[in-house]
């Protein structure tokens, strides 16, 4: 079969793959708070309701818990559901539902009844947003049982993980990075799933892991590649899958580099990037050449003003000087030299923003 890739936007390849789902199934219905706006959540919803119809694609009251409810109602009966909560702060307001109806439902009724809904999820960053719609919290949703997690930082992974999230059986939670919807690279046309809990390796090296979530992937490649001008030969992994999360893939890099450092979007205490260093430190801990180290947001709510954002948010800088200091160079002036290249890229990018041609949040 003749595969046809293009460059496609995330939020684009995000409309492909939901439309591409409601070609193949019938049973695939799509709502939740903004189908409607005049930037159709993003614009990751492109002409779907002209496509398909208020019957199956349809906007919703502001009452997040209800209609969590009720996407759960429907997947049990039989339909595929993909609710959008446009902000993961949103769905706090539906807790209950996820975690005591459609994580557990599966397990209650011994495997009888299944949940196939897909609750897309908004995090980001700047544009003043500040600490109750900025948030990161896919360790919340990672620690129940029953839910799966994913956040795509690619475009090809966007479309390939939702594909595979609808057709899950189980409820996935579906994290999008706002910064990640302008950003673009091959899609194949052609319907195509990723497996949900494989990794991607992203730039193979042989010095040191460095494993990111979402957006954090696109800092993490930054310093890799910075490094690599000098000498060092760092591994990139793109995690993709947040629970189940590709163990094997991590182990056997670690085992080639020795060292380990995981770069998160979320709080750094009790979250993504501990479990995993913890996992490797328990199975792995004669490969390590040194102490696994983890870069991550503070625990402190987020800023609202650029101002402090730019001291909250970590960044390739940060990555690099961490990485040195596990590869035993810290304090010479090549590392000097390296940290201060980055930063002088980063200086030219605003804080609150990913590059010159973001658009804003709405």
């Amino acid at each position: 079969m003749t595969t046809t890739t293009r460059h496609l936007s995330y939020a684009d390849a995000l409309v492909e793959a939901s439309g591409q789902c409601m070609e193949r199934d019938s049973n695939v219905i799509m709502f939740g708070l903004g189908i409607n706006d005049p930037k159709r959540i993003f614009g990751t919803i492109g002409k779907l309701p002209e496509q398909f119809g208020k019957d199956r694609i349809f906007d919703v009251p502001l009452s997040e818990n209800a209609l969590t409810g009720i996407a759960i109602g429907a997947a049990m009966l039989g339909m595929r559901t993909v609710l959008t909560h446009q902000r993961v702060d949103f769905a706090i307001l539906s807790l209950d539902q996820i975690i005591n109806n459609a994580a557990k439902w599966s397990y209650m009724f011994a495997g009888k009844y299944n949940c196939p809904i897909v609750i897309r999820m908004i995090i980001g960053r700047g544009w003043g947003q500040g600490p109750q719609h900025s948030q990161s919290l896919q360790a919340l949703f990672a620690h129940i049982p029953g839910l799966k997690v994913v956040m795509p930082a690619t475009a090809h992974d966007a479309k390939g993980l939702l594909a595979a999230a609808i057709q899950d059986n189980n409820p996935v939670i579906f994290l999008e990075h706002r910064w990640l919807h302008k950003v673009s690279g091959p899609v194949p046309e052609e319907y195509y799933e990723v497996p949900i809990g494989t990794a991607d390796v992203s730039r193979k090296g042989k010095d040191i892991t460095i494993v990111g979530t979402s957006y954090m992937t696109y800092e993490a490649f930054r310093a890799a590649e910075i490094l690599s001008k000098h000498g060092f030969d760092p591994e990139v992994i793109d995690l993709r899958s947040i629970k189940p999360w590709d163990e094997k893939t991590i182990l056997a890099s670690v085992a080639k580099t020795g060292r380990l450092l995981v770069c998160d979007t979320g709080h750094i205490s009790f979250g993504v990037a501990a479990e995993i260093i913890a996992t490797v430190t328990e199975k792995a801990f004669s490969t390590l050449k040194c102490a696994p180290a983890r870069i991550a947001s503070p625990d402190l709510p987020v800023p609202t003003t650029p101002a402090l954002a730019q001291y909250y948010y970590p960044r390739s800088s940060d990555i690099a000087r961490q990485a040195l200091v596990m590869l035993g160079v810290d304090g010479t002036p090549k590392a000097s030299e390296i940290v201060k290249e980055l930063q002088k890229i980063e200086s030219s990018i605003r804080s609150d923003v990913p590059d010159l041609n973001f658009n804003g949040p709405f």
